[in-house]
């Protein structure tokens, strides 16, 4: 097992160097804000990214309906996935706490550093979680209760390595749940373009999380949790061409339900081309791909905030037309 990377004053290894948190965050709140992650804000882009698929996919959907609640639900996710991504690193890293000590990767977050105990990182789970709240019980009924529904995939989630080879399933469902809670709070209801998207959400986190995952491998296997990269092994990159496929034809349905008839042609080829140009990003990222190469598995992982910008910036653009 290789030796944790040197990383003075409690930065922790994977976060990228540099980052606000360690330059400019009081020490005090420098481990809970470790614990959150902070200081690597690509799994808060990640979770966050569906909910404005959600969002923007509904008011495309609804000529004419976009107004300030729909900035209001833009807003919200965005504040709301920062909380609800810290609370769930959060209960990630206490139920790892006797995991992460023994991977390279990982011994130097702040529970098994010693930069805060168990106790304390609980009591910080709970404060973002009650301010999420907050935030969510300013949407509309269904909303808050698919929020609260999702709390189940949440707690579920940090387990699932323990007893299957697909924990990256399990977090498909809980990172992308944001597209069906957010085209709800827009739409007043879920519609099957809504669980389109979902599913298209889930096979892209399978496909990001994968690549993340390989640079653990070697760890995971002699810890003995499980893995998709361990599953697919040298057969990685076949599996993810396929994950690619079903994302990309997944989200092609999810717009064609929502925008098919009502919102016009031109509505419909620019927010396809958002789609497909998510599709093309996804296929640069494996044409790039190295499984035994780990900075290169976490470039690329990095990659997806931009690769799931994509359709963001095409919806929003379609808005217009």
């Amino acid at each position: 097992m290789s030796d944790a990377p040197q990383t003075p004053e409690g930065q922790v290894a994977d976060a990228v160097r540099g980052n606000w948190v360690d330059r400019l965050a009081p020490p005090f709140a420098r481990p809970f804000l470790r614990l959150s992650r902070a200081d690597r804000p690509i799994g808060t882009w990640l979770l966050l990214l569906p909910c404005w698929w959600g969002v923007l996919l509904a008011a495309a959907a609804h000529p004419g309906s976009a107004d300030l609640m729909t900035l209001w639900i833009f807003a919200g996710c965005g504040i709301g996935a920062v909380l609800m991504r810290g609370a769930g690193c959060t209960w990630n890293d206490i139920t790892d706490r006797d995991i992460d000590d023994k991977v390279a990767r990982t011994r130097s977050r702040p529970i098994p550093s010693g930069q805060v105990t168990a106790r304390g990182a609980a009591a910080w789970m709970v404060v973002q979680s009650l301010i999420a709240f907050l935030i969510l019980l300013t949407f509309n009924p269904a909303a808050i209760a698919l929020g609260i529904a999702s709390l189940g995939l949440v707690a579920i989630y940090p387990f699932a390595k323990r007893f299957t080879w697909w924990p990256q399933i399990f977090l498909g469902l809980a990172f992308n749940w944001g597209a069906l809670l957010a085209w709800t709070a827009q739409a007043g209801s879920l519609s099957w373009a809504a669980v389109a998207l979902y599913l298209a959400g889930i096979a892209w986190t399978i496909f990001y999380d994968t690549i993340y995952a390989h640079q653990d491998k070697e760890d995971d296997a002699l810890i003995g949790v499980k893995s998709t990269a361990l599953l697919f092994g040298e057969k990685t990159k076949a599996w993810l061409r396929g994950f690619l496929v079903a994302s990309v034809l997944l989200m092609t349905l999810a717009v064609v339900l929502a925008l098919v008839p009502e919102a016009g042609l031109w509505r419909l080829l620019l927010t396809l081309a958002g789609v497909w140009a998510f599709g093309a990003h996804l296929a640069w990222q494996l044409a790039r791909l190295d499984t035994e190469d780990g900075d290169t598995c976490l470039r690329l992982f990095r990659a997806n905030r931009d690769a799931g910008l994509l359709p963001v910036l095409f919806l929003a653009g379609s808005l217009l037309v």
